[in-house]
């Protein structure tokens, strides 16, 4: 019996490329179509609100990927603030776009906000608030989006995100703490939110260290900091005891950084330095220990460093990056 022809396949448009792990299937909606929204009992509610809060609703539509309704509205500016879990603004960020407004006489870049009581955030827009309210105007245009949940998304696909570790550990610290307020999910997933477990613990020990040499020990908690279990305020005291353990470990780098300073290094790099050699995760074949061993080992190592057979030419040789928080 002759074999069964594959079903062909629909033809890719130009430029389509699948990438791994993404299971989106496109609406396809055609241009026209976006202009027609259904009826929706959520979208009314907060086009209501909008005219209420002094707004005005400048067009109702569809996003061309998943079909899901939003409006394009404009909101009074003392009403729109941003997230309280994304990165401080930058001086020189909001520097280049009020001249870059000033130039252009023009605010052509829509924020994205979602509703939130008696105000409405936005994830992905402070700069741009903030050069408007440094500019004087009253007024912002937005793009509301229905669902409040999507405002912890929105950071993981902006584009302005922080690059600096230590930027993008406390985002994830003060996400988890907002969204500990009203969901029962898991760490897990809020994955694409978090990024990664150890970006968690980190983000929470960055709020009682602000100094703390984070990208030293990053490498390392990477391969053996996990996701908790459990619902986000039950993992809430975990990772509150994952940050005061790795503090632990801090002031024991920090005390055996303070006696080869004693000793007359002065590398910038003494801290990578200590942590690589109290670090056994290199030597490790197989099973990797657990954060709590890795840790417990890496500080008992620390406290114990023989400084005295330390040379200046092993940290040289040691080289690497320059660390955060020194």
């Amino acid at each position: 019996m002759a074999a069964k022809k594959k079903a062909k396949s629909a033809p890719k448009k130009p430029g389509t490329k699948r990438r791994r792990g993404v299971k989106l299937e496109p609406t396809e909606l055609r241009a026209p179509e976006l202009a027609v929204v259904p009826e929706t009992g959520a979208l009314d509610e907060l086009a209501a609100r909008v005219e209420a809060d002094g707004g005005a609703v400048l067009a109702r539509y569809r996003e061309p990927l998943g079909g899901h309704p939003l409006l394009f509205a404009a909101l009074p500016l003392d009403r729109v603030e941003p997230t309280p879990f994304q990165r401080d603004v930058s001086d020189a960020h909001v520097r280049r776009l009020t001249r870059a407004m000033d130039k252009t006489k023009r605010f052509l870049d829509p924020i994205i906000a979602v509703a939130a009581e008696g105000k409405y955030w936005t994830p992905n827009g402070n700069h741009r608030l903030t050069a408007l309210r440094e500019l004087g105007a009253s007024s912002i245009v937005a793009l509301i989006v229905p669902e409040r949940e999507v405002a912890y998304q929105i950071l993981a696909l902006n584009i302005e995100k922080a690059h600096a570790l230590r930027e993008r550990a406390l985002e994830v610290a003060r996400m988890y703490r907002e969204l500990v307020k009203f969901s029962s999910k898991t760490e897990s997933s809020y994955e694409l939110e978090f990024e990664e477990s150890a970006l968690v613990t980190l983000g929470f020990a960055y709020e009682k260290r602000g100094r703390l040499a984070g990208g030293a020990y990053h490498p390392a908690l990477r391969k053996v900091d996990a996701w908790v279990e459990g619902t986000l305020g039950d993992s809430l005291p975990e990772r509150e005891r994952r940050a005061d353990v790795l503090i632990g470990l801090d002031d024991a780098v920090n005390d055996a950084v303070a006696k080869l300073k004693e000793r007359g290094l002065t590398s910038p790099y003494l801290k990578s330095f200590v942590v690589s050699r109290v670090n056994p995760l290199r030597f490790v074949k197989g099973e990797l220990p657990s954060f709590d061993d890795l840790m417990e080992t890496m500080t008992k190592r620390a406290r114990g460093m023989k400084v005295d057979k330390i040379k200046n030419e092993d940290v040289v040789r040691a080289g690497g990056a320059g660390e955060e928080g020194e």
